[in-house]
């Protein structure tokens, strides 16, 4: 008897994980997992990279300058395309870096967001797959009825992807898309910095260029470098490689009134001369909310405008055509409310840039 008791006492100790360990297996045993290097990535300028999520070609390794480099790792502006008829839509990646920022989410940091194709041809957010660190998994959304539906899924915005899995129903098609939609056709290509790059929205989906991508149906390539938006040729001789339908130059935030001295004409000569009539748009700095108050920082954004308006006009002069200056009056609103530090935009901040560079490239891309 007390050998009976013995083994009912161990039995209630080991039976718990017994079932935790069955009820994972039965788990992972209902879900198909499929590596995303099976489906369309957009976003990209070049499919000649290190790895597959990186953002920058790869004969510039060693030739830039090392933090630019590392930036170009990250997978701002980077989506897959698939289609599916699952109950559930589970994920699996591990990130490059694992970064982490106190002024930024982490799930805007190195999460994913997921968006499907509604009948009207509108893009919908699902949900959002939380990152825990660096190897992550998690369903991101579940319990649908199982019928076919469009999948544009948003990688990491200020971190890379090593590795990244779609998991379906066992017997769930996991497919590519039927649709060419964002249309991938003369992309809209963005160069900038850290706003760019999508600073600092929570999640990867409310970046700016991801919302115009959505809202424009047009895929958008996303060359923001956080502080690193210096005008380096490299730059510019990479994005000659792409038939863009519009270049936005959005890089004033980062470089100085002496670097637009030196190198903006050369930066855009290199664009001009291979695409001599695609529309150049030049934006400028924004009015940041602390700049009413900080007067330093008020003279610098007046005097970067300044410099920025001159070469401009300077250019119009010499007959350019097909170039466009973006003034940044209003561009994320007067209320002082659209930022997380004063500088970088929380989501208000990117769907009123969004609403503020939409009317024009409308305008630009037709």
């Amino acid at each position: 008897m007390n050998h009976c008791k013995h083994f009912l006492h161990y039995s209630r100790h080991v039976l718990v994980p017994v079932l935790f360990v069955l009820s994972t297996f039965s788990l992972h045993a209902q879900t198909r997992y499929v590596d995303a290097s099976a489906f369309p990535l957009l976003g990209k300028s070049t499919t000649h990279t290190l790895s597959r999520y990186d953002r920058l070609i790869d004969s510039l390794q060693g030739k830039i300058r090392e933090p630019l480099w590392i930036l170009g790792r990250n997978t701002a502006g980077l989506a897959i395309r698939f289609r599916s008829n699952s109950s559930k839509i589970c994920l699996r990646w591990v990130v490059r870096f694992n970064n982490h920022m106190s002024h930024m989410t982490d799930t805007g940091i190195k999460g994913l967001d997921l968006y499907m194709l509604l009948p009207d041809g509108t893009w919908r957010f699902a949900r959002s797959a939380r990152p825990d660190g660096k190897y992550n998994e998690t369903t991101v959304i579940e319990n649908m009825t199982p019928q076919d539906r469009e999948y544009l899924l948003y990688l990491p915005l200020y971190d890379g992807i090593d590795s990244l899995q779609i998991g379906v129903d066992t017997q769930a098609k996991l497919q590519l898309p039927l649709l060419e939609t964002p249309v991938r056709t003369k992309p809209l290509v963005f160069y900038g910095t850290s706003i760019l790059q999508g600073g600092c929205a929570s999640r990867p989906g409310m970046a700016h260029t991801n919302i115009l991508e959505r809202r424009l149906n047009r895929e958008c390539i996303n060359l923001g470098f956080s502080g690193n938006g210096l005008l380096d040729m490299e730059i510019a001789r990479m994005m000659t490689e792409v038939d863009a339908s519009v270049f936005i130059l959005d890089f004033v935030p980062n470089a100085s009134v002496e670097q637009m001295k030196e190198s903006l004409v050369p930066f855009y000569r290199i664009l001009r001369n291979k695409h001599p009539k695609t529309p150049i748009l030049f934006v400028e700095d924004p009015h940041y909310p602390h700049a009413l108050f900080d007067q330093k920082i008020a003279r610098e954004v007046a005097d970067k405008n300044a410099m920025l308006n001159a070469i401009f006009n300077q250019l119009k002069a010499q007959g350019e055509k097909n170039i466009y200056l973006l003034h940044s009056v209003n561009m994320i609103g007067n209320d002082g409310e659209a930022t997380v530090d004063g500088i970088h935009f929380t989501d208000l901040g990117m769907m009123r840039y969004a609403d503020f560079l939409e009317k024009e490239l409308k305008k630009l891309i037709r």
